[in-house]
């Protein structure tokens, strides 16, 4: 028996919401997690209270599926098979949708935030894109160990590290030890940790609006 791995072209969906028209753009961009899809994540992303030059764009996986004994459509980022492939055809869809968005206009500003899953898609492509991104905000989720493993030098976007309390997917010690793995690597990074479990919070979005504002 023999595997092949064909190259074909797929489409994502994205959504925008607001945006000052005209001039360079500062994008917030979102990535969901497991399960979910870009509405839920736009949502999260309405709760970032940011002023209004920002333009919030939230990306869904491009590996869609039926929600457990529903007609909701949600995604999923990737799983362990072929691993490799999927992370570079995921980092060349997170390019060409904000290409896509920009439009020929010049991005001034790129926070990409991820929620659970979405968090790895968010330091993959913001460290490894086209176009790195000035910060990353990631909730309930790990950095990928294949990018605190590369040694390659490369200059590392400000980092925020949020999870509950009651989060058991994403432990204190992990967050902890992220957090001097990417100080190592040279990231200046914030941690924070809100009351509630693995979900996204009232205090998780305030939190990350005051982080974005900064970028």
């Amino acid at each position: 028996m023999r595997e092949l791995n064909v190259a074909a072209t797929t489409h994502g969906r994205v959504l925008i919401d607001g945006g000052a028209d005209g001039g360079p753009l500062r994008l917030l961009a979102g990535f969901h997690g497991y399960a979910q899809n870009a509405d839920e994540m736009m949502e999260m992303l309405r709760g970032v209270s940011v002023d209004g030059s920002w333009t919030r764009v939230s990306i869904q996986g491009l590996h869609r599926f039926y929600r457990a004994r529903s007609q909701t459509t949600v995604a999923s980022w990737m799983t362990r098979q072929d691993r490799e492939t999927l992370i570079a055809d995921n980092i060349g869809y997170v390019d060409a949708a904000i290409a896509a968005v920009a439009g020929g206009r010049a991005v001034d500003t790129l926070v990409f935030c991820g929620f659970s899953q979405g968090v790895a898609m968010a330091f993959r492509a913001g460290v490894l894109g086209v176009r790195r991104a000035d910060a990353v905000a990631a909730v309930g989720g790990d950095v990928p160990p294949e990018l605190l493993a590369d040694r390659a030098a490369r200059a590392w976007p400000r980092v925020l590290l949020a999870r509950g309390t009651n989060d058991a997917l994403y432990a204190p010690e992990k967050m902890r030890d992220d957090a001097a793995a990417l100080e190592k690597a040279g990231a200046h990074v914030e941690t924070f940790t809100y009351e509630g479990g693995h979900e996204w919070t009232a205090d998780c979005a305030a939190r990350a609006a005051r982080f974005v504002s900064a970028a």
